[in-house]
């Protein structure tokens, strides 16, 4: 059996390092893939298919809400969940990175233990 993978995309490398710190504390057998837009992470996703993907949505060359939508539009990547992780926290912003395709929805700065939570029931 494969090692599962999460993707982590976000274009601000502090929130990756934080995100990749916090995995290998839980020591969770998971490979971590980053990628910085959506571009990089439409790429990772079709090569990878990881189990999971952690998606900022506001990212320069192409945003997280179109990179989803285009993931799952693809049907050899519509399977991946998708959280948004997301510092877009106003009314029907959740609403709309679930209509985006996002499967779940966390801002930032994040609940440590709503993410950790969620990466637990994805990734064992």
């Amino acid at each position: 059996m494969r090692e599962k993978t999460l993707l982590i995309v976000d274009d601000e490398v502090t929130n990756l390092e934080l995100i990749l710190m916090l995995v290998d504390e839980l020591q969770i057998p998971v490979h971590c893939v980053t990628a910085r837009n959506g571009v990089e992470a439409i790429a990772a996703a079709r090569e990878l298919t990881p189990e999971m993907v952690l998606m900022d949505l506001m990212m320069p060359v192409l945003d997280g809400w179109e990179a989803t939508r285009r993931l799952k539009a693809d049907p050899a990547t519509a399977g991946i969940p998708i959280v948004a992780v997301t510092a877009q926290a106003m009314v029907g912003d959740r609403e709309r990175a679930l209509a985006a395709g996002c499967d779940d929805y966390v801002t930032k700065p994040f609940d440590v233990a709503e993410l950790v939570a969620k990466l637990r029931a994805r990734l064992g």
